[in-house]
């Protein structure tokens, strides 16, 4: 099944959001965790996630974490 496979997230992907679930405290801990555990740099990291609040695909994998981050963009959005 071609088409099942070309729906699921990769491996960074599934990984980015499972970052995003987690609770960080302290200043510095997630930019910390995104390089360590992500090898990313924080300004691409953040680029790769706003792709992925894009994908349907995140969607159906993580809808509660989607949703979230969407409503905070789209707070952050209607501030400016």
């Amino acid at each position: 099944m071609e088409d099942d496979q070309e729906q699921r997230l990769g491996r960074r992907e599934r990984d980015i959001l499972a970052l995003e679930r987690r609770g960080f405290t302290g200043p510095g801990a997630k930019e910390r965790a995104i390089r360590e555990e992500l090898g990313l740099s924080p300004v691409r990291y953040y680029q790769l996630l706003n792709a992925l609040l894009d994908d349907p695909r995140a969607l159906s994998h993580d809808p509660v974490t989607v949703n979230r981050l969407r409503r905070i963009r789209e707070a952050r959005r209607a501030e400016r």
